[in-house]
């Protein structure tokens, strides 16, 4: 059995289809600088039509957010260091084009694969696409197309470049395996969007796999096996079925309270990052949004969106809801999320920098457009408004004053809003859990984000292996802190909840009920086995659980009291 990393659920049993990019043979000759200039030009606007028809087709099919990632492929297209240092080649050496676009290419994405950064690192797969389109044009070589397959494949490839992703017949993948990439990459993004199991990070799987081969996978547990026997095909079956099984007995939730047996409500509500994943909310029964991150709205672009361009969004998600609240968290940018047309400057420690609410708080202009946009989207429905990265109380209200004053804009220029409008911060640092019975008197609610709270509290890195193993959320000073957060919220009668991938582990649950948790927001496909599990609760015997946990000093302990 071989292993890699889950990027979808899901059970499959199929053939291969190997996809394996011809290695380009890039030669080098003597040429002349104007020559190979007109050369490269008509390869660039060459290219620049297939992204246009490729970004046009997936903003058909799969929605603004993924064809913004052909924005960012048009963006290498048109960098001016990429053509300067091409050009600047074929100048000095007298070569040809395409071996002077190879050259610097490779070195651009050297410093890509170069960089801790684990988004920044998967970006090295948008220039070597961009790249290889361009070398293809110049060679006159075709690239492969995945628009028309004959049957159901498993596709299994080094990797699976956005335009492949985005052109392939759906309708005859069962699944995705490729040699590199994580939980950010483009693959993995893209089968978590069309619901397709896949696997990442295999290794040098596709050199192992011929066209025909059988292929049998499990992309929640990230297991593959080649070739199975009659024996392992039948516990592939069995999985599948289960999984299938389970499905069902999820979807008999919908409809349903999600209420514990003695009658303690929470709410269950769903994460989304555009208007687009309303849809999986819809199908999975989400009571409200409770995350809605609204950065992927400045991304993989290269100018800052406008005021009515950020309105529409925000109108969409809040109509498309039909009455169930949606919270809104303001621009959370920086750590490992980066904007290329705003400068925030290499840190040695980006995720303890300038990020989230400290550079809105800089940049009163960019978080000013924000909120008027939030502000005329409220008057079609419910909202919430949630900021992050809060570390005192001097953040509240230095955000509460340029709140007021862009209300007191509109008001002048009678542009109308909602006046009952919740206001909330994300505890996500250690601090603002500390002091959060005084942050509790200033804003509407808290929601718990546990996924930099327990970066944080445990001061550890979660993209380092060797410390991996700190990343633990049984650590009993992280759930003290999660216990004193909602202890606090609940003495001054404000809805707290949690967010991030704490939010739906099935053992944890039980103690946040116990907790008296307002809510917990997850994604889409968690929130009908989470109402399974909230159904078969009795509140009084969950908060004895909170009383036996808060005796315990370790991390397994914790767990084995859960379990």
């Amino acid at each position: 059995m071989i292993k890699g990393i889950s990027a979808a659920p899901g059970v499959v049993i199929g053939i291969a289809l190997t996809i394996t990019e011809e290695e380009l043979v890039i030669p080098k000759f003597i040429s002349t600088f104007d020559l190979e200039e007109a050369r490269l030009g008509q390869a660039i606007q060459s290219a620049k039509l297939e992204l246009n028809s490729l970004r046009a087709k997936t903003l058909e099919t799969l929605g603004d957010d993924k064809a913004q990632i052909f924005d960012a492929h048009m963006m290498i297209l048109e960098d001016p260091e990429l053509l300067k240092q091409t050009l600047t080649k074929i100048k000095k050496e007298s070569v040809n084009a395409e071996y002077a676009l190879n050259a610097v290419a490779n070195q651009f994405i050297a410093v890509f694969e170069g960089l801790e950064d684990a988004y920044l690192k998967e970006r090295a797969s948008d220039v070597r696409d961009v790249t290889s389109r361009l070398l293809c044009t110049l060679l006159k070589k075709k690239k492969i197309s995945l628009e028309n397959l004959s049957e159901p494949v498993i596709l299994i490839t080094r990797d699976l470049t956005p335009s492949q992703t985005a052109s392939m017949d759906r309708k005859n993948v069962l699944g995705f395996l490729t040699d590199i990439g994580g939980k950010t990459s483009h693959t993995a993004i893209m089968a978590r969007t069309l619901e397709i199991p896949a696997i990442v990070g295999l290794g040098n799987f596709s050199a192992t796999v011929k066209d025909g081969d059988r292929i049998a996978f499990d992309g929640e547990t990230g297991e593959v096996k080649i070739n199975p026997t009659s024996e392992q095909i039948e516990f592939f079956t069995s999985r599948h079925n289960a999984f299938l099984e389970k499905k069902k007995e999820q979807d008999l939730m919908i409809g349903l309270e999600s209420k514990t047996l003695d009658g303690f409500h929470i709410e269950l509500a769903g994460n989304i990052g555009t208007p687009r994943d309303l849809d999986a909310l819809h199908r999975n029964d989400a009571e409200a949004v409770g995350l809605y991150r609204t950065e992927f709205l400045f991304m993989d672009r290269n100018s800052m969106p406008s005021e009515d361009e950020q309105y529409h969004a925000y109108s969409e998600v809040i109509k498309g809801l039909k009455g169930k609240n949606c919270i809104i968290r303001t621009l959370d940018i920086g750590g490992d999320k980066k904007l290329s047309y705003l400068d925030i400057g290499e840190e040695a420690n980006p995720f303890l920098g300038y990020r989230a609410i400290r550079i809105c708080l800089r940049e009163p202009e960019l978080f000013k457009t924000q909120l008027r946009a939030l502000l005329r989207a409220s008057i079609h429905g419910p909202l919430s408004i949630m900021f992050p990265m809060i570390s005192s109380l001097e953040e509240i209200l230095a955000v509460k004053t340029i709140w007021n004053e862009v209300k007191a804009e509109l008001n002048e220029k009678l542009v109308p809003f909602a006046l009952d409008i919740q206001l909330g911060i994300m505890i996500e640092i250690p601090s603002a859990a500390i002091i959060s019975d005084i942050l509790a008197d200033h804003v509407d609610f808290f929601s718990i984000g546990t996924n930099d709270l327990t970066q944080y509290t445990c001061a550890v890195d979660r993209m380092n292996e060797k410390i991996e193993y700190l990343y633990n959320p049984y650590n009993p000073g992280l759930l003290r802190l999660i216990h004193m957060t909602i202890k606090n919220a609940r003495a001054k009668n404000k809805m707290v909840g949690i967010c991030g991938s704490m939010a739906h582990q099935k053992d944890l649950v039980p103690l946040f009920v116990g907790m008296g948790v307002s809510e917990l927001s997850m994604s889409a496909m968690h929130i009908l086995s989470t109402r399974k599990i909230i159904r078969k609760l009795v509140k009084s015997d969950c908060e004895k659980l909170v009383i036996e946990f808060l005796k315990l000093g370790t991390a397994d302990e914790v767990k084995k009291l859960l379990n």
